[in-house]
This record gives C-alpha cells, structure tokens and sequence, in this order.
C-alpha cells in the first residue's frame, strides 16, 4: 500500500516562512491537502509570481486564528478527519509594539492552536519560536542553554513555548530561528540591504554599532522551511534518535546555518557589492549609543529616510513592499544572536544545502527585490 500523504494546516500561511513552506510542500508534491490561515488576502500579501498556484485561492481561509471562534472553522474539514500536520508560522513579527499585542498575536494565539491541535489529536504540531530566547553567550546556544530573552517577541515567545509545553495531549515540537534571510526578505537583511544603498546613494560610509564580531546567526528561507518539513515527518515516523530522559519530552530544534554570520560578515559582503566604505563605530560612539540607544537609532533614521524617499520618487516606485532603511532599536541591541545547530544535523541528518551567508545569496535577494520593483 502507498504511503498516504499528511494534510497540512499552515498558521499565517502569508507570512514569510509560511508562505515559502506552502510553496516547498506544493513543489514537492508532499502534502494530500494543504490549507494556508491568515487574516491577510494573497491578493494583498506582496506574493511573487512564483507563489501563485502554492497560495492560490483554493488553499487559503480567512481568519484570526487568535479568535477563539475562529479555531472550529480553521480546524475543521469537509472530511470531518483532522489535520495531520500543523505549523504555527503566525505570530506578531513587528518590533516596538505593545506587550498586549505581543500577548494577543503570539502568546495566546499559540496557546488556542496548540490547545485545539491537542483536542483533535493533530499528529504534529510545529510551533515556530525565535533564538532571541537565549542568554547572549561567548559560545552558540544549544537547545539545553539558559534562556534569557531580550527583547520583547522573544519574551512572548518563550512564554509561549512554556505553555504549550503544559498542554496535555499536544504532539508539540518546538523550532528556534536565527535572521531568516532570502529572496524577498524583510526586516533584518532587508534594513541592512537598503541603508546600503542610501549611503552608496549619499556617498557616505556605512558604519555599524558595536564590533565586527558581534554575532547575528543566519539562516537561508529554503534550508529553513526544509528543516520545518523534515522535523514534522520526523516526529510523525517515531522520533527516531530521541531520548526524553536526556534530551526533554518535548524536542526543541535550533535551525541555524554553519556560517557563524557576525555584523563583520555583512559589512563585509556589503562593502563589496555597493563598492562603499563599511566600518564600526569604535568604543566611544558605541558606549554612548549603549546608553542613549533612542536618540542614537533617531539619529540615524533622520539620515536615512529621506535620501531613500528621493531614490523611490526618482526611480518611480510607489510601492516598495517591505522595504525600509528604517532601523529599529531592538534590532540594534549589543546582544549576540549566536546558535548551536547540530542537533538537527545529528538527530535528523539534516544537510544544509545554503550552509553559509555569501556575496551571491545576498546579490540574489536584491535581485528578487527589482523582480517586485521594489529596488531603485
């Protein structure tokens, strides 16, 4: 007998990774049926081309999966069987936002999935969570590292991971993700990327805060939501190679590239493809900035913003997707983002096929950007 295919309920299926999931599942033919939430309409989420019949109509629902009434009608279907797969990819990704926002869109969103995924026996339920839960370490965090958040999303992430991990009966597996980087990126790649392009615009020298070796661990979208898929089946054939007594009850996997990637990293491969001069500030302007952090990342923005609105208006793009040199002050702390990924190459045999952060990888997510005419 053939080996039936799992079906496949996507949390915030329009979201970055979630929709780069849809589309890994749909290539490979992988999942019997695919259903894709999210309160955003693909017609309204930004999709390239290339995600068109993997986010087609057909695949999405509607909804807030934070609504409680919400959970029967995303959970439900037409068979009356339950979902075999389920991958919480939503979640409040914005930095600087209330902590009843983050309490709302991540905390309790993740505790009604998991408790509804529990109650219908889903076989597997992936929560996405964030290495931004670890205490800042000279060496990479391993999944059994002291955890200490330090900023706001990891704070409700790990608290959710802890409640989840309180739900009876829930099939739970936990993932923790560095800068999720690739081709139409947003966030932590893309601020770098377009204050690359102001200063190469304005002739001025990029300088970062802090030192080269401050550590921002990396991991490329296809290796990611590969791993995502892997892990889930994983789970579902048995857990081979899993030992609660050593290990937990519940398996927590760090996603992380072998590339080690630190701001030097960046600067390095920026320098090269805007031909601008990268430095650090040095001690100085970085002790300074450490305790006046507001005004310094102000500072900044002021200088930023406008020579980027000149480059849209002359290029003629009104729209620009997620593209902003705007640079939030979570994103600048002096804290390492650094991660230990062995265990999912140990446990899963899991290869990376992007396993470092390169000058191409990066000339390709400015590549997708003109794709969008999002790039001047």
């Amino acid at each position: 007998m053939a080996d039936v295919k799992p079906s496949v309920l996507i949390i915030g299926g329009m979201g970055y990774i979630g929709r780069f999931l849809a589309l890994h599942i749909h290539k490979n033919n992988l999942a019997s049926e695919l259903r894709l939430v999210d309160k955003v309409l693909p017609q309204l989420a930004g999709l390239a081309p290339e995600f068109s019949e993997a986010c087609s109509q057909d695949k999405f629902m509607q909804a807030d999966a934070s609504r409680p009434d919400a959970l029967s009608r995303i959970f439900s279907r037409d068979d009356d069987k339950t979902w075999d797969y389920v991958f919480n990819c939503g979640g409040e990704t914005r930095y600087s936002q209330e902590d009843e926002v983050y309490k709302l869109r991540s905390l309790k969103l993740a505790v009604a999935l998991g408790q509804e995924a529990a109650k219908r026996n889903v076989k597997v339920f992936v929560e996405l969570s964030t290495g931004m839960v670890y205490k800042s370490d000279s060496s990479p965090s391993k999944e059994t590292d002291k955890l200490k958040p330090w900023n706001k999303i990891a704070v409700f992430k790990l608290q959710a991971e802890e409640e989840l991990a309180k739900i009876e009966g829930l099939n739970l597996v936990i993932v923790r993700l560095p800068h999720v980087y690739g081709p139409y990126a947003a966030q932590w790649i893309a601020t770098a990327l377009v204050m690359a392009r102001v200063y190469q615009y304005i002739e001025g020298e990029m300088k970062w805060l802090w030192t080269k070796d401050l550590r921002t661990n990396t991991v490329h979208i296809d290796d990611a939501v590969r791993a995502l898929w892997d892990i889930a089946a994983w789970y579902d054939a048995g857990k081979a190679k899993w030992d609660s007594s050593t290990m937990g009850n519940v398996p927590i996997f760090n996603i992380v590239d072998k590339g080690a990637t630190t701001q030097g990293t960046i600067a390095d491969i920026i320098g090269e493809i805007f031909k601008i001069p990268t430095g650090f500030q040095g001690q100085l302007v970085s002790t300074f900035a450490r305790l006046n952090l507001e005004s310094v990342v102000d500072d900044v923005n002021d200088e930023v913003l406008g020579p980027w609105a000149d480059l849209l208006q002359t290029a003629n793009i009104t729209r620009c997707g997620p593209l902003t040199p705007f640079m939030e002050k979570e994103l600048l702390k002096d804290t390492d983002l650094s991660m230990d990924g062995s265990r999912l190459e140990e446990v899963l045999d899991f290869k990376y096929e992007k396993p470092t952060l390169t000058k191409e990888l990066v000339e390709d997510v400015i590549e997708s950007y003109k794709r969008m005419n999002w790039w001047p």
